[in-house]
């Protein structure tokens, strides 16, 4: 009975890793271990410790005070939070639908390889995957998307931790990669594959889209916050272990792919230590990881977009309930639109897309852990007993100065060239 009662709270946070896990976790995760081994797999854990304290924050403020933390920064951050985060969004949306879409055409493309042209191919099932997702997402609402991307999360995690074991890594050095936190060399090569595999692990403006999903869930007042506590606790675990996997299996494959080529490049060199049934099965589980990925994207991206133009506006509450919702007109726009409009980066180079989103997704974590401390800091606002602690303080004052540090790094190896 207490099993059952544990399993149904469970949801939320399994959204949260499946939308968090895309194609690039799947090549930073890889890339980590191919050129750092599994001496930093304590990093993938401490990355996903870290959002798990960023999405805390967010639902202990909505349900403390009731309010979205959206609403929270319209509330006290006033108009000139309202113009920034539409100028963030807008961009954000492109450049991740556009790597989303090519991510899911290169691994349809390598499972199916029905086109002569990659990049035709590249094209096709892209576009063939956000037109699949926009169905779904229209044609069951929010219960038939808990369903389907629950069935994505287990053949994504069951995959990378068989694969995981089949490549048979060290298990003495599994554990002390675990336990001995270490950067393996204090070479500026060493330090930044580090920080990326913190950085990669989980979403980034995502983690907003939590506090929607366990509206869905019916999840309100204080009361729900070890609720939603056990829930994030369960879908980071997931995200660290499959990080974990990510890492354990490129350590055992050295390849110098990118982005998306990355995931058919590690198939590839598995078929030589798991043969042609390894291959399709990494295949799979990669698959299950983009698609939920867009899948969760295109499910959730538009409620923010539906919460900031109700705020705009200045809807009253019964307005405001019924526009931030899947039924929404505004919710339908801006979910075709996000659909449709990234497809035009299909014909630009799947690392150049890479490249801005990734930059443009590093900005957003220090920026959350500062309205966090500001917002979660005033017990007149959420109370005496949900007020940020010590250790929230000093975990978030990390993670601004963590990834403040990861996004410079990125930004600087990405446009070094």
């Amino acid at each position: 009975m207490r099993v059952t009662r544990y399993l149904a709270i469970l949801g939320p946070g399994i959204l949260v890793a499946a939308t968090g896990v895309g194609a690039g976790d799947l090549a930073t995760a890889s890339l980590a271990g191919s050129v750092l081994g599994v001496t930093v797999l304590w990093a993938a854990v401490l990355g996903a410790a870290l959002k798990f304290v960023l999405n805390e924050g967010v639902a202990r403020w909505q349900l403390a005070t009731g309010d979205t933390l959206l609403e929270g920064c319209a509330t006290h951050l006033g108009r000139p939070f309202q113009v920034c985060f539409l100028i963030y969004l807008l961009p954000w949306s492109f450049f991740v639908g556009s790597a989303l879409m090519g991510a899911c055409g290169v691994t349809a493309n390598a499972i199916l390889p029905v086109f002569d042209d990659p990049s035709r191919a590249k094209v096709a099932f892209g576009v063939f995957h956000s037109a699949l997702g926009v169905v779904l997402v229209r044609a069951g609402g929010y219960r038939l998307f808990e369903k389907l991307m629950g069935a994505c999360i287990i053949v994504m995690f069951v995959t990378a931790i068989v694969t995981a074991v089949l490549v048979r890594p060290n298990v003495e050095a599994v554990l002390a990669g675990l336990f001995v936190p270490n950067i393996l060399s204090v070479d500026n090569e060493g330090l930044v594959w580090t920080i990326a595999l913190m950085g990669g692990v989980g979403g980034t403006l995502t983690i907003l889209c939590y506090g929607y999903w366990i509206r869905e869930e019916g999840r309100s007042g204080p009361e729900a916050i070890r609720v939603c506590r056990i829930d994030l606790a369960v879908g980071y675990a997931m995200t660290a272990l499959f990080g974990i996997a990510m890492v354990v299996i490129g350590s055992k494959v050295h390849v110098d792919a990118r982005g998306a080529g990355l995931i058919v490049a590690l198939a590839d060199h598995l078929t030589e230590s798991l043969g042609s049934v390894g291959r399709w099965m990494f295949l799979l589980g990669a698959w299950g990881a983009v698609f939920s990925s867009l899948f969760g994207v295109w499910q959730s991206v538009p409620y923010l977009f539906a919460d900031f133009l109700s705020m705009a506006l200045r809807d009253p509450p019964a307005a405001r309930q019924a526009r931030v919702s899947t039924a929404s007109g505004t919710y339908r726009v801006y979910l075709y639109a996000l659909a449709s409009v990234p497809a035009i980066g299909l014909w630009v180079s799947f690392k150049q897309m890479q490249k801005y989103y990734a930059v443009i997704g590093a900005c957003f974590i220090p920026l959350l852990a500062c309205v966090l401390l500001y917002l979660n800091g005033r017990k007149q606002w959420v109370g005496q007993r949900h007020v940020n602690r010590l250790w929230t303080v000093l975990v978030l004052v990390l993670a601004v100065a963590f990834f403040a540090l990861a996004g410079w790094l990125e930004a600087r190896s990405s446009f070094a060239g």
